[in-house]
C-alpha cells in the first residue's frame, strides 16, 4: 500500500470522486478541491505531499493555480489534461509542474506517475563532494539545500534531484535517458522536454549568467554535464 497526502483538483465531480476511491483504495489519504481558487485556500491549511491539478477550470485556470502553488509549496504537482502537444507539456513545466498526465488514462498509468513523481534521490553518503560551492551559491548534498548569497533557494523537488544527480556525477557527461530514468523513475527515458525545462530553471537559480552557463552544461546530442570549478 501507498502513503501520501494527495488533493486532487478538477471541477468534474465525477473525475473527484472516481480518483478518491482509486487512490485511497491504493493507500492514499485523498482530498479534493473543484477550482484552483479552493485549492489555494486548502493548501495555505494543510500539507499535501502530491496535487493532481487540471488545467482548464473555470475561474483561476490550473496554470495559474500551478504557479500559486509552487510560489509557496514544495508539493509535487502533476497536470491533468486533455492536450497532448510538446508545447502544452513545456507550458505545464514551466508552471512549476513535475509531470503531465493526459486524459484520458488508466489507474496504472497514474499510479506510476504518482509514484514517480514522489520518489526521492537519498542524501548523499559519505561523498567527498557533499559540499560543493559555486559563484556565491552552495550545494548541500547531506542536507538537501541549496543557497544563494547565504540565503536558502527554493527548488522544487525535481529540481533538487536532478541537480543532486548531476552534482554527484562531476565532470561526466550523462545522458537524457539515464538521467530522467534517474530523477524520475524507470518508465522514463523519451520525455528529452522535461531536462530541458528544468535545466532552464536551475541555470536561472544557479548560474552567474544563465544564458551563458558555466557549471550545467548541454552535451550537444548526448545530455548534461554537471562542471564546478576545481577544489
Amino acid at each position: 500500500m501507498s502513503t501520501g497526502r494527495i488533493l486532487v483538483v478538477d471541477d468534474e465531480p465525477q473525475i473527484r470522486r472516481v480518483l478518491r476511491t482509486t487512490l485511497s483504495a491504493q493507500g492514499y489519504e485523498v482530498f479534493d478541491a473543484k477550482t484552483g481558487e479552493d485549492a489555494l485556500l486548502a493548501i495555505r491549511d494543510q500539507r499535501f505531499d502530491l496535487v493532481l491539478l487540471d488545467v482548464n477550470m473555470p475561474g483561476m485556470g490550473g496554470l495559474a493555480a500551478c504557479r500559486e502553488i509552487r510560489s509557496g509549496s514544495d508539493a509535487a504537482i502533476i497536470m491533468l489534461t486533455v492536450r497532448n502537444s510538446e508545447k502544452d507539456k513545456v507550458t505545464a513545466l514551466d508552471a512549476g509542474a513535475d509531470d503531465y498526465i493526459t486524459k484520458p488514462f488508466g489507474v496504472p498509468e497514474l499510479s506510476a506517475r504518482i509514484r514517480a513523481a514522489l520518489r526521492r534521490l537519498p542524501a548523499a553518503q559519505g561523498s567527498e563532494d557533499e559540499l560543493i560551492r559555486l559563484d556565491g551559491v552552495e550545494i548541500d548534498l547531506n542536507m538537501r539545500r541549496v543557497r544563494k548569497a547565504g540565503k536558502e533557494l527554493r527548488l522544487t523537488p525535481k529540481e533538487y534531484d536532478l541537480l543532486h544527480y548531476l552534482a554527484a556525477n562531476p565532470h561526466t557527461a550523462i545522458p537524457h535517458t539515464k538521467l530522467l530514468q534517474a530523477v524520475w523513475g524507470p518508465d522514463y527515458g523519451d520525455q528529452v522536454e522535461y531536462l530541458r525545462v528544468f535545466v532552464n530553471q536551475l541555470r536561472k537559480k544557479i548560474e552567474p549568467d544563465p544564458s551563458r552557463p558555466r557549471y550545467l552544461l548541454t552535451e550537444p546530442w548526448v545530455g548534461y554535464r554537471f562542471d564546478p570549478p576545481a577544489r
